[in-house]
């Protein structure tokens, strides 16, 4: 029997050994110490991205902004994500995903510090593009270092844990930010209270950094790299010896049957795979998320809210995510992750077509708006917000997975690029209605393809999800 039917036999989702007897000893401290730190890189990314939200009504102001320019000031940030997501995997791959995590914590550090002080818009734009090269790379390395030290059993619900923490950043900083806000005058704001929100971020880019010298590097890189003894100390701690050793040699195997070139992506199997990947990537933003994260204080100011009510109103955006988020961290493990994002896109397109029909017919001063984007937010947190960077973790061979992260990585914050760059005119141009109709259309065809196409991969071993794709 050759090697690659003993993985087969050995790694099938029936076999005891494979889920069983190391259950317990596998969801240990030393696993969530190393998933919280990772997961602080998700933590920055949303208060990263979040941070415009409050501070760009003032920013347009304080330098005469069209619409056109509030995109280009919102989504500087943006396309330094798509250069850090493009090259961190092809960085990681070489130098280790630790070392890379650690780069994106100085680069957080050192945008929010320019970010607080600029003189000028380029200047602005230049520090939030250096603060966008760590967001990419912490967006795509963060879930793929959990997902790679994680055991199969509870994998879903850990890399999960990086979209509670994206969550938890993103209602950190709308709390920080209403707090500012909310301390003087409008005049204040514009000139002094955005580079506060915007300086804050320094302190949990300091934390991010000390914490992530306490976390090993990742034991599938480890091995990779010829690494052996430090991998199996790694995997000893998380999965218990016996099962230590029995991963490690699932690895060494699947490791010797992949060549890891980008080309590798398109062969026949793997080409599903990418497939799957760019499409969970790309519908993840341009459903509309971004554009309530990002412009929902404008927006319900545009509607007649105070400036105080309006980051009110946003708090709620923040409460709801997290809740859900929650629902999503408990249910994915159990109901899997193609059945979360089923449930949840429908429940996006009802609620986006709702938004609509509220800015069409002018429904705007009672409760309707608020409760369509609140259940948006609900099912998105639920479903599309964790599973995307679970799935996108979990259906890439070991020696291509930094590549294929990083591409369909590239690919979602092209996706953010285009939301946030095009929000502020589309609402000027078209109208809310129009404008989240389009996100719905998005969301309709997102239903469809995961009807199709996406498969169910909770409860099995990376190596044994890398196998099912030779099938297809």
């Amino acid at each position: 029997m050759s090697e690659s039917e003993n993985l087969k036999k050995n790694m099938m989702p029936t076999q005891t050994s494979t889920l069983q007897p190391e259950k317990k000893e596998s969801t240990t401290a030393f696993v969530l110490k190393v998933t919280v730190v990772a997961a602080l890189g998700g933590l920055l990314f949303g208060y990263d991205t979040a941070v415009i939200a409050g501070a760009i009504g003032f920013l347009q102001i304080k330098f005469n902004l069209s619409a056109a320019m509030v995109g280009w000031a919102a989504s500087s940030a943006i396309w330094g994500c798509v250069v850090g997501a493009m090259f961190a995997g092809l960085l990681s791959d070489r130098i280790g995903r630790k070392k890379v995590l650690l780069l994106t914590a100085v680069l957080f550090a050192v945008s929010a510090i320019g970010s607080a002080i600029p003189n000028n818009l380029t200047q602005f734009i230049i520090a939030r593009f250096v603060g966008g090269l760590g967001v990419g790379a912490a967006s795509m390395l963060s879930p793929l270092y959990i997902s790679e030290i994680a055991p199969a059993h509870i994998r879903g619900t850990l890399v999960s844990l990086y979209q509670l923490a994206i969550v938890i950043g993103i209602n950190l900083v709308y709390f920080i930010n209403m707090q500012i806000a909310t301390q003087n005058n409008e005049s204040w704001n514009v000139e002094s209270g955005w580079r506060y929100m915007l300086g804050s971020e320094t302190i949990p880019a300091a934390l991010f950094l000390a914490l992530l010298f306490l976390v090993p590097e990742s034991p599938r890189w480890l091995v990779k790299n010829k690494r052996e003894a430090e991998a199996l100390d790694t995997l000893t701690k998380v999965n218990g010896r016996a099962r230590a050793l029995e991963v490690m040699q699932e690895i060494k195997v699947a490791l010797a049957q992949e060549t890891g070139t980008v080309a590798e992506l398109f062969k026949p199997g793997l080409r599903v795979a990418l497939i799957v990947g760019v499409v969970l990537a790309l519908f993840s933003q341009i459903t509309g998320i971004n554009a309530i994260i990002y412009y929902a204080p404008e927006i319900f100011k545009s509607i007649g809210f105070a400036t105080e009510s309006a980051f009110t109103q946003t708090l709620f955006i923040g409460l709801v995510n997290t809740i859900f988020t929650f629902v999503a961290l408990w249910l994915i493990d159990k109901a899997g992750r193609r059945a979360l994002l089923l449930w949840g896109v429908g429940g996006m397109v009802l609620c986006l077509l709702g938004v609509g029909i509220c800015f069409y017919f002018n429904f705007t001063e009672g409760p309707w708006l608020l409760i369509f984007i609140l259940g948006f937010i609900a099912c998105f947190a639920s479903s599309l917000g964790p599973i995307p960077w679970v799935i996108i973790s979990e259906i890439f061979p070991t020696k291509t997975r930094g590549i294929a992260m990083s591409f369909c990585t590239v690919v979602l914050w092209i996706g953010v690029v285009l939301i946030t760059q095009l929000t502020p005119m589309l609402l000027e141009g078209l109208g809310g209605a129009f404008t989240f109709w389009i996100f719905m259309i998005n969301a309709i065809i997102l239903l469809l393809f995961t009807w199709k196409m996406i498969p169910e991969t909770k409860q099995r071993t990376l190596e044994e999800i890398e196998l099912s794709w030779s099938h297809r």
